[in-house]
């Protein structure tokens, strides 16, 4: 039996890595999906894999009219939205002297304030009883080097899963986070000028994690799926930690 079968999901962030392959499975389970992103032709690309379970819907989680957009579209198509996940994030590591004041904002700006923002405006549509999944990082409570800006915004989403736990418990919605170690992704090479110096970065991540590899999205989207299934219903202000034993060292 299809886990997701008659939900309407929504995965900012859809068009590549983590988001890609939770899109994918949602749709494989039964789910219509909607995904968002900032790139065109990346969404493009990303319906022709996912199939006809799936729509796409261009937008920046940091600008409010697009996420009203967004959700005025699934209100015309659907009516409500079963399942959320806010995958949309950025990273660009810098070390502490060299932070800039433009890498903070906008990696503020999309992994804190736009994620509450799509959360926010997705409540009218929410179902009862629904499922929001926030990725966090295991960065959130894992100190790693360069990462001051992007450390401290998973560490807010991991307080957003517990306060609005809290106040979205008379709705029955489950709010969860997954946090992931290092997934062999595009956003690895994003965080090097070089192939070289993103091969670098993955023999590093390699080398600390106990399962000697990097995770795949699949596996990500496996534990997405889980969280927003009826499998986990009882599961909620959780954080699902899927590193292959990175953070345990």
């Amino acid at each position: 039996m299809l886990r997701l079968q008659g939900k309407v999901a929504v995965v900012t962030g859809g068009s590549s890595g983590l988001g890609l392959a939770t899109a994918q499975r949602f749709a494989r389970e039964g789910a219509f999906v909607y995904i968002t992103g900032r790139r065109q032709d990346e969404l493009d690309m990303a319906i022709s894999l996912i199939g006809d379970r799936a729509a796409a819907v261009r937008g920046d989680v940091q600008n409010l009219q697009d996420l009203d957009r967004l959700y005025d579209r699934i209100k015309s198509e659907n009516g409500k939205i079963d399942i959320l996940v806010a995958n949309a994030g950025f990273i660009d590591p810098e070390p502490l002297v060299e932070v800039t004041e433009k890498n903070f904002d906008q990696t503020f700006g999309i992994n804190v304030r736009g994620l509450l923002f799509t959360v926010q405006k997705a409540l009218p549509l929410f179902r009862d009883g629904g499922a929001i999944v926030l990725i966090s990082s295991i960065a959130a409570f894992k100190g790693i080097p360069r990462y001051t800006a992007y450390s401290a915004t998973k560490a807010s989403v991991r307080s957003f899963v517990r306060t609005w736990t809290a106040e979205l418990k008379d709705r029955g919605i489950r709010i969860n986070a997954i946090s992931p170690g290092a997934i062999d992704t595009p956003i690895i090479d994003a965080q090097a000028a070089t192939k070289e110096g993103a091969d670098a970065i993955r023999a590093s991540f390699r080398a600390a994690t106990p399962l000697d590899r990097l995770g795949r999205p699949e596996e990500i989207a496996a534990a997405a799926l889980f969280l927003a299934s009826d499998e986990s219903s009882y599961v909620a202000g959780a954080d699902l930690v899927v590193d292959g034993g990175l953070s345990a060292l």
